[in-house]
């Protein structure tokens, strides 16, 4: 397995509750919709606690600022992820989730990367 995490920044003119309710509520039911196309195995997101919840913990840490979520999606393969690259319904979902995206995230702030997991506890 393959998996994409994106760590999300919101939009500034947004609140952390009006963000991730958006995200939950809108966006992740549009995910789930092309799941199929995408040839997406698993998605999920993680809702941050308010900044103030893990502020000391930063602070000792000496951390960058927090992100209002993270998303992470998965799939069988870099080869199985990519054959849907042809497909004009999965190039089509993409370019309709990139649009809803431009809508609550602030994509120059929210880096994304692929890696694969190793389960270390669990």
């Amino acid at each position: 397995m393959i998996k994409l995490t994106f760590c999300l920044v919101r939009l500034p003119h947004l609140s952390r509750e009006a963000f991730q309710k958006y995200w939950l509520e809108t966006h992740g039911p549009l995910v789930a919709s092309v799941k199929e196309p995408l040839r997406i195995k698993r998605y999920v997101q993680l809702h941050s606690l308010p900044a103030d919840t893990g502020e000391e913990l930063r602070r000792v840490r000496g951390g960058p600022e927090g992100f209002d979520g993270v998303a992470q999606l998965w799939w069988e393969s870099f080869e199985d992820m990519a054959a849907s690259a042809g497909d004009p319904k999965a190039v089509e979902a993409g370019r309709m989730l990139l649009e809803d995206e431009k809508r609550f995230i602030d994509l120059s702030k929210s880096p994304l990367f692929w890696g694969v997991e190793h389960v270390v506890i669990g």
